[in-house]
């Protein structure tokens, strides 16, 4: 066996099904959540189907109550750029969108499931991500975006159904590539609230989530060895963890444990609260001087700054597990759903799984289905799971016993080939150079010289590659043999060797800060804009100026709450200072000109004196 630490192993016979209830995650919610994995039948069975068309029109093709996963697949014809998409929640007037508030927020307090953010997340950035988080709540009025009542009305619709029939269901593929044996696990549920309900970026009806267990095959039996999350900026190797890192990975007995992010319903391997940065979509160019200003801010000036874009937007994904409990073991329990791409509904229909909000950036839009993206291509998660996480270039650990030895044995082989022909081509090197010494002094002979010489120049370049790819390979060779012996005696990398970006909890001294610089945080900018719409008002000399006093004023005052004022009066001098360079220099360019012409000149004429001496 490859692993000397015991690991649990299934029969590499074993049904898909047995596969996937081995290594059933356990999933934990954190408390106020109101939407969890379910079967996509109900939630089909509760939508009406719809079309939107290029010209902007809206056509309903099947009715609410309706449809069913057979009519869902009927081939339907459409113009390119139309959009086929369910609609989970119907419109509502002012009185229903009322009542669908009121008779959620009640539902939460008689099932106890009211969520305590703690303090804000405001607090938790500076003035310039305030700014950006008013942008961005402004872009919510110019795109499409869900209804604010529409989550409240999708969490009643949700709960009426558990009441009938109580089931928390996954959707389990198993995919066989590469010599490994992938169990995707789907997460299905009705509805995202991540904005409405916990203040984080966006809603929309239904999502998608998705985790991934990697099994190699040992003998007769599957040994996990990877566990892959799908989770918010995260890519590649940053989404899995090796199936032995204790400290990373829980696990309840053999089965993987998941905190799902309250509303958004991301997956992360630990508990705790994550600091989620969304930054603002600006043009080329004005991306281009931002990062050129950031550089010049703390690279030449040596201020301090926080990421390549200073108006990134603050928000919380709370993962802290203190909800439902949904897995083997735990208060519910899984009904697995076997899928694959012979299943009708996962394969045929390429719409929305709910409503087409028109939100350009797709935030606000309901997503695909597990094989396709919005636009109806493929998903790359669902047709190659091992670029997922980045193992398509990582071989089993059986299997890679066994290439290292095939690549040392090519190796080795290689390396016998140059050792015979280095030699050959450095004794041909060395006769066409005495040729060519040969040929000096004889006019006669400064053609065939000259030809002579393009050859040597060519030799000469081939048998330093040559030399240069036997060191190298020898180099190689002997990382390869190290890399061997250690998988020979079970001796494995350290488990997050490949981890580029972890995911890490905020701890709560970073995330928390005191109600004053909460309520600050809350006010100030409103305050500001106040503040300056006063002044033009008041029709002040020197707008600007006084502007510019009004923000410093702020600016220190939120330094003073946050407990950065030596780090921001710093700051603040190093601006002005770079101001009043500017200044001068816009002033007096014809005088600095001047004077560094002269220095220049003076400067070279005594290095020149000083050569004359020398």
């Amino acid at each position: 066996m490859y692993n000397s630490n015991p690991r649990p192993t299934i029969p590499s016979t074993a049904s898909d099904l047995e596969l996937l209830r081995k290594f059933e995650p356990v999933v934990r919610y954190t408390r106020g959540e109101q939407f969890y994995a379910m079967d996509v039948a109900r939630y089909v069975h509760a939508c009406s189907l719809w079309l939107h068309t290029p010209d902007g029109a809206e056509h309903e093709l099947v009715p609410q109550g309706a449809l069913t996963l057979e009519t869902l697949i009927e081939p339907r014809a459409a113009d390119f750029d139309a959009v086929e998409y369910l609609k989970f929640v119907g419109p509502m007037n002012l009185a229903e969108s009322a009542k669908a508030l009121s008779d959620s927020d009640r539902s939460r307090r008689e099932n106890k499931n009211v969520f305590h953010p703690g303090q804000g997340r405001l607090a938790r950035g500076g003035m310039l991500p305030r700014v950006a988080d008013a942008l961005f709540s402004a872009t919510l009025l110019l795109r499409g975006r869900v209804p604010g009542a529409t989550a409240a009305a999708a969490a009643l619709t949700y709960a009426e159904m558990q009441k009938q029939n109580e089931r928390y269901e996954y959707h389990g593929r198993v995919v066989r590539q590469n010599g490994w044996t992938m169990l995707q696990y789907w997460f299905f549920m009705a509805y995202n609230s991540w904005r409405s309900g916990f203040n984080g970026v966006n809603d929309h009806e239904s999502d998608w989530e998705m985790i991934v267990v990697y099994l190699y095959q040992d003998n007769d039996v599957l040994t996990p060895e990877w566990v892959a999350y799908a989770s918010h900026d995260f890519h590649g190797a940053d989404l899995r963890r090796r199936w032995d890192d204790r400290q990373e990975l829980e696990l309840f007995q053999d089965h993987p444990v998941v905190y799902a992010g309250a509303g958004s319903h991301a997956s992360y391997f630990r508990r705790g609260e994550y600091q989620a940065e969304v930054g603002l979509p600006m043009p080329d160019i004005v991306a281009s001087v931002t990062k050129a200003l950031k550089n010049f801010w703390t690279k030449t000036l040596g201020q301090s700054g926080q990421g390549a874009n200073p108006f990134r937007i603050p928000f919380v994904d709370y993962a802290r597990g203190d909800g439902l409990q949904l897995g083997p073991g735990q208060e519910k329990e899984w009904t697995p759903n076997v899928i694959s791409e012979a299943t009708p509904w996962v394969s045929e229909y390429r719409g929305l799984w709910g409503l087409y909000a028109r939100d350009p950036i797709s935030g606000e839009n309901a997503p695909a289905g597990p094989m396709y993206n919005r636009d109806g291509s493929p998903r790359a998660s669902w047709y190659d799971p091992l670029g997922f996480a980045e193992l398509d270039k990582v071989a089993p650990p059986p299997v890679e016993i066994q290439l290292l030895r095939e690549e040392i044995a090519r190796l080795d082989t290689r390396q016998r080939e140059l050792g015979e022909l280095i030699p050959r081509e450095a004794t041909s090197l060395q006769e066409m150079g005495i040729r060519q010494l040969s040929m000096q002094g004889s006019p006669h002979l400064e053609k065939q010289h000259k030809a002579l010489e393009k050859i040597l120049v060519e030799q000469s370049v081939k048998v330093k590659g040559l030399r240069r790819e036997y060191s190298e390979n020898q180099a190689v060779r002997e990382n390869l043999a190290r890399r061997l012996a250690k998988r020979q005696a079970g001796i494995q990398d350290p488990p997050r060797a490949h981890i580029k970006k972890l995911a890490t909890p905020v701890s709560t001294a970073q995330m928390r800060f005191n109600r004053l610089a909460e309520f600050w945080a809350s006010v100030s900018l409103s305050i500001l804009l106040l503040a300056v719409a006063a002044l033009i008002v008041l029709q002040v000399q020197y707008l600007w100026v006084m502007v510019a006093v009004v923000v410093i004023v702020f600016v220190i005052i939120e330094s003073v709450l946050r407990g950065t004022v030596v780090q921001t009066l710093n700051g603040i001098a190093v601006f002005l200072a770079v101001i009043a360079t500017l200044i001068l220099l816009l002033n007096f360019w014809e005088t600095i000109a001047l004077g560094l012409l002269i220095a220049l000149a003076v400067f070279l004429l005594v290095q020149k004196i000083r050569e004359l001496r020398d």
